[in-house]
């Protein structure tokens, strides 16, 4: 076993420590909701690692309090959770959530739903998805259905996650649901996502919240070389997987030459976008990433397929540890991500959530994710002393679960699930935080 690390710096008095999870990576009960795009992909021969689903999961509808009791013990302020679009469309299908915010309030931890967390119904797929306009609006109604029964004991709302990456996932490369392969055509995917978040914040306002943000994925892009093909190249894929996103959000236009390429009248819909959306604004960050120029031949990265054709490769980051995805550990990368996001949108930007942090590894005395930990920790610590206004840190994830497209390949959780029996068990980073977490409050 590893040395038990240094204690942790102080952070603020009222700084947010939380766990996150989604809907479809842990409910189950898949009988108690309508169909997703995520129940129609796992379907199809050869789209789940292991030929999985997400019909059992973790089974957290029917241990939702046994889940919310591991949060209790662990010391979290805030749990945040998603509200399964396709479970709200079912006949009282809210009553879960009703339940889950009950439990959570009377254990004295704060919920933070996120409306979207990538399970759209299926019904909805169909009739265009994220490809069609009329979503948004779509989105803004399930969220009006949401507000109203758990806006009296909700303040902290998420409107969605990680738009990047169910654009370029699922809607560019078909590694993910609903499993396009659109390329660049799948543009509309990330305006439409974008503007269902603007429609979503004004549901919201109406009802009266005052703690709106969005969850999106950065990290910074290294160039493969100095050679102008390289860092070109980097620079694209910084502003298509970073800027692309934040900045409609943070400064109210798309990259140049991007918002010519997006659907409608985009000069109205980036009013709804960035005006009066966010009180702050959330980052899931992972690790950096390596691009150079185009290859001649499709590429596997991380166990996706990037083809031949893109203006950009990706390459692995040698010399640092890595997790069991291949994703390199590098919290450095973190510090500096947050001080750059800091330095570009200066008083543009609100305060920041840390929204997710994590990594994949296998085992219950998983001394490499309590490492992983306290590194990204320390560097956000660095980041705050260095001026960058956090406000809080949400830990991926609360358990082991069904990780996508790598079904239960992967195991993020700060509790080990046994999915034959459901049997949770805290595993050595479980205890690590909860020790931290008692220090901080000391």
């Amino acid at each position: 076993m590893s040395a038990t690390p240094e204690a942790l710096p102080s952070f603020p008095p009222d700084f947010l420590w939380g766990v996150s999870t989604s809907a479809h990576q842990i409910e189950g009960a898949v009988d108690g909701r309508a169909r997703s795009v995520w129940d129609d992909f796992a379907a199809e021969p050869g789209r789940i690692r292991d030929g999985s689903t997400a019909d059992t999961a973790c089974d957290h509808v029917a241990r939702y309090r046994e889940d919310v009791a591991l949060m209790r013990d662990l010391g979290v302020d805030a749990y945040r959770f998603s509200v399964s679009w396709p479970r709200v469309l079912a006949p009282g299908g809210l009553d879960f959530y009703d339940r889950l915010v009950d439990e959570l309030c009377a254990q004295g931890i704060r919920p933070v739903p996120t409306l979207f967390h990538w399970d759209l119904p299926s019904e909805i797929e169909a009739a265009g998805g994220w490809l069609d306009r009329d979503t948004a609006s779509r989105f803004a109604a399930h969220t009006e259905t949401v507000a109203a029964r758990l806006g009296d004991r909700v303040q902290k709302w998420i409107t969605l996650n990680e738009p990047a990456e169910h654009t370029l996932l699922g809607h560019a490369l078909g590694e993910h649901a609903p499993g396009h392969k659109l390329l660049f055509d799948a543009l509309p995917a990330a305006h439409h996502q974008l503007l269902a978040h603007g429609l979503a914040a004004r549901v919201l306002r109406a009802a009266g919240a005052t703690d709106i943000g969005i969850a999106n994925s950065h990290g910074p892009t290294w160039p493969a070389s100095d050679g102008p093909a390289d860092t070109e190249a980097a620079d694209l894929y910084d502003l298509i997987l970073n800027r692309l996103f934040s900045d409609p959000l943070l400064l109210g236009r798309y990259p140049d030459g991007f918002g010519d390429l997006m659907p409608g009248d985009v000069a109205a819909d980036l009013k709804v976008i960035s005006e009066d959306t966010l009180d702050w604004y959330g980052i899931n960050f992972y690790q950096p990433t390596k691009a150079g120029a185009p290859t001649a031949d499709d590429v596997e990265f991380s166990g996706v397929t990037l083809p031949a054709g893109l203006p950009f490769s990706l390459q692995p980051i040698e010399g640092y540890p890595t997790t069991d995805f291949g994703w390199p550990v590098v919290p450095d990368a973190f510090a500096d991500l947050l001080t750059a996001f800091r330095d570009r949108y200066g008083d543009r930007l609100p305060p920041l959530v840390i929204t997710e942090n994590g990594c994949a590894y296998e085992g219950l005395d998983d001394q490499e994710r309590i490492a992983y930990l306290d590194g990204h920790l320390r560097a956000l610590h660095r980041a705050m002393a260095a001026g960058v206004d956090v406000r809080g840190y949400f830990v991926w994830s609360l358990l082991d679960n069904f990780e996508w497209a790598e079904g239960y390949t992967k195991r993020f959780g700060l509790v080990h699930v046994d999915y034959a029996t459901q049997k949770r068990t805290p595993k050595a980073s479980y205890g690590w935080l909860r020790d931290a977490l008692r220090a901080q409050r000391a």
